[in-house]
């Protein structure tokens, strides 16, 4: 392999002749390899389009030979449309809150942009990557507004996933509506419900995350761009200040505005929590649906088996026949990574120090994980688990008549304690609610259908709509 030589502050090194990253990026490679992974995808998308607004913004303010720009710009194009992204060589977790990341997409621009103006990689001459690629900013602006960026767009993605989720779920509540169950608090048998009136609560609670993660938008919106360092704007013309944020605006569709106080971003990170702990809620909610549909399908013999779960593949290695619940199982675990990594972002916002916080790599690579996290969660719960689900309807029946919740209905009609009395000659004589009653003959048969119809439950109509 050929090599080019490079130079930084503490010294030289070898970089390969044919890679667009440069020593920065070699020696943030070589000093952070904690996780395997690197920086997402969108967060390199993301680094681009700030890199972009920026050479724009300086163009237009004449900070920026037209040229250079112009070719910086095709350089974060290329990038925006996924090229190139193999030679973002930092890990995922850095420290230096995020400059070797940073670095890493100057470098990267620089030398395809050199490349595009005719010169060769590495010849910093012609653009370099830090009097040009990176005028006007710093690590500490860029990231955190990169971050808000690759956030935005992962957000957009899980907020239209759980749409279809509450979707899928409604359509259930809609098919189920007429088969009635019995109803189980504390895992003991309670009232009657409709199987519909179960899937529609799951609904409920999923268009609420839905709109959660929705407005959660609005708190990623402010950007620190023009802060530079510490949020004084120190370095920046004042006009590129203002030119920057326009820029990025036209270039990634979002609704990106300056924020007032430029230090406060640059130095507080509690947005990510907040946003986080909205993914969180909507974890909760994942992992209990998925668990309840786990209970509902259980059996298929000696479980409830009220449900039965599309079969997704053989159980067990000894176990002939075994069919386990293995989409809502994996749901599930997806959903409690997403409440650990809730708390790693709580940890790295609040280990922040005065004017800077150092924790950015780390909030950003959790909150970017829980959000891939559920988008893929709640795409296979729907498509692998919740459409396929169908009833067991005759079971379903059996069980409520065997069980006592019809004694309830009773209680307008003849009090609680002769409706303990039939409880009780139910249970001792082996026989169910509708049978005793009958038995004790205080109502005509008429009356008796018209008092347990189960379609004289509340049928509301379908959840979020």
């Amino acid at each position: 392999m050929n090599y080019r030589i490079e130079h930084d502050l503490l010294g030289e090194k070898l970089v390969p002749v044919d890679a667009y990253y440069g020593i920065h990026s070699l020696r943030g490679s070589e000093n952070f390899y904690l996780t395997g992974r690197g920086i997402h995808k969108e967060l390199i998308k993301a680094l681009a389009a700030v890199k972009k607004a920026a050479a724009l913004a300086n163009k237009e303010v004449n900070e920026l030979n037209s040229s250079i720009a112009d070719a910086i710009v095709i350089a974060c194009e290329e990038i925006m449309n996924s090229q190139w992204h193999d030679q973002f060589i930092t890990d995922a977790l850095q420290g230096g809150a995020g400059t070797s990341a940073n670095m890493n997409a100057n470098e990267v621009i620089a030398n395809r942009a050199i490349e595009i103006l005719g010169g060769k990689k590495g010849d910093y001459s012609i653009v370099h990557p830090l009097n040009h690629v990176n005028m006007s900013q710093s690590t500490n602006d860029v990231f955190p507004t990169a971050v808000r960026i690759a956030a935005l767009k992962l957000l957009k993605l899980v907020s239209e996933k759980f749409s279809e989720l509450q979707t899928a779920l409604q359509q259930k509540e809609e098919e189920f509506a007429g088969i009635i169950k019995i109803g189980r608090t504390e895992l003991q048998d309670a009232l009657p419900v409709m199987l519909g009136q179960e899937f529609g609560a799951y609904a409920q609670a999923i268009a609420r995350d839905r709109w959660r993660i929705y407005k959660s938008e609005e708190r990623l919106r402010q950007t620190n761009m023009g802060g530079t360092a510490v949020g004084t704007g120190l370095n920046a013309d004042r006009r590129y200040i203002y030119a920057v944020t326009e820029k990025l605006v036209d270039i990634t569709g979002l609704s990106l505005a300056r924020a007032e106080y430029l230090m406060d971003p640059t130095q507080n990170n509690d947005v990510f929590v907040e946003v986080s702990g909205m993914l969180k809620a909507a974890a909760v909610n994942l992992a209990k649906t998925a668990n309840d549909l786990r209970l509902l399908s259980s059996g298929p013999i000696s479980g409830l088996a009220e449900i039965q779960l599309p079969e997704m593949q053989a159980g067990s290695s000894i176990m002939p026949g075994k069919v386990n619940p293995v989409i809502p199982e994996a749901v599930r675990q997806a959903a409690y990574q997403v409440m650990a990594n809730d708390y790693a972002i709580t940890m790295g916002a609040q280990g922040g120090e005065l004017e800077l916080n150092a924790m950015v790599p780390f909030i950003a690579d959790n909150l970017f994980r829980s959000l891939d996290l559920l988008y893929r969660a709640a795409e296979i719960f729907i498509d692998k688990c919740i459409r396929g689900i169908t009833a067991n309807q005759e079971r379903c029946r059996q069980l409520v008549e065997e069980s006592f919740a019809y004694a309830a209905a009773l209680i307008p009609h003849i009090g609680y304690d002769k409706a303990t009395l039939i409880v009780q000659q139910a249970q001792n004589e082996g026989k169910t609610i509708r049978q005793v009653v009958r038995e004790w003959a205080i109502f005509t048969e008429q009356e008796l259908d018209k008092i347990l119809n189960p379609y004289q439950l509340t049928k509301p109509g379908v959840a979020g709509k």
